[in-house]
């Protein structure tokens, strides 16, 4: 049996632009993904705190530093520049990986700096 937990959060990120046109996924700055351990591609669930939407996509990485949240594609529908998100991540883990396990999670200001970290307890992923 496997559980499913949060891998990885980012809390309170705010949306920085939106590309109707663009393919589609969410464009996060590539250190703000890289700290909490999400790679390019990888399955997104996205919470609109401003308008209550939720939804699905994948991340590709933006320029590191940049602070950028952008929609992208169908996405872009689905909130507006300044509105905060939080974006979530999910493993699955054996009974005894979740018994100790915590995710890991960066709160993020209103200029989408880090001002709390949560290293979590994944081995597989290294500290940035």
């Amino acid at each position: 049996m496997h559980l499913t937990l949060l891998k990885s959060k980012i809390h309170r990120g705010a949306v920085t632009g939106a590309s109707l046109h663009y393919e589609g996924s969410l464009t996060v700055s590539a250190d703000l993904a890289e700290r909490v351990g999400l790679l390019p591609y990888e399955r997104i669930l996205v919470g609109n705190m401003d308008n209550g939407e939720r939804f699905e996509t994948y991340v590709i990485y933006g320029e590191s530093g940049a602070g950028v949240m952008q929609l992208n594609g169908a996405t872009a529908h689905l909130g507006k520049i300044g509105d905060r998100i939080t974006i979530m991540n999910f493993g699955f883990y054996t009974p005894e990986e979740a018994a100790n396990h915590k995710p890991r999670v960066i709160v993020l200001n209103e200029k989408n700096e880090v001002i709390r970290f949560d290293a979590g307890s994944s081995p597989e992923l290294k500290v940035v």
